[in-house]
């Protein structure tokens, strides 16, 4: 698969990126975010869920694992940082294939739980710049990031 990216100077321009890539996102889409703490997965979460039309305050879910909100697809942030064993059954299934769309925040650490078919996110922070890396796991995500390409949101 081919990878994508582009670098972000403005939480603006992040916003602006997850909300164009939050209007292309389906039933069952599962996005994957990695990078340091404070790289922006959450920021990045807030643009997505604004795309989707989720009216709550988004924040994250570090201790509570899992927050669901309302909006024309339902959004499920996870943040799995705590998880010490990627094999606990936590019932992540039923929210990969549910209705909604699933963002994860530390994605790696439940690794062996996730579907096959996912775009994987990984943000690098350098001072206020950041690098958005696009790595889009089956064709459904491929063409997401031709899209996202093709409007001059990713490279």
């Amino acid at each position: 698969m081919k990878k994508y990216q582009v670098e972000i100077n403005s939480l603006e321009d992040t916003y602006k990126l997850a909300h164009a890539l939050g209007k292309l996102l389906f039933p069952a889409a599962v996005i994957c975010l990695e990078g340091d703490l404070g790289a922006g997965k959450t920021t990045f979460t807030k643009g997505l869920g604004e795309a989707l039309g989720v009216k709550s305050v988004i924040n994250s879910p570090t201790f509570t694992i899992i927050k669901e909100y309302d909006g024309k697809l339902p959004l499920y942030h996870m943040d799995v940082y705590r998880i010490e064993n990627e094999n606990e059954d936590l019932g992540f299934d039923e929210y990969f294939f549910g209705d909604g769309v699933t963002v994860i925040e530390w994605a790696k650490k439940i690794m062996s739980q996730l579907p096959k078919e996912r775009l994987e996110i990984y943000i690098y922070a350098e001072g206020n710049k950041r690098i958005f890396q696009f790595n889009p796991q089956g064709e459904k995500y491929e063409n997401i990031c031709e899209v996202l390409k093709r409007e001059k949101f990713i490279d």
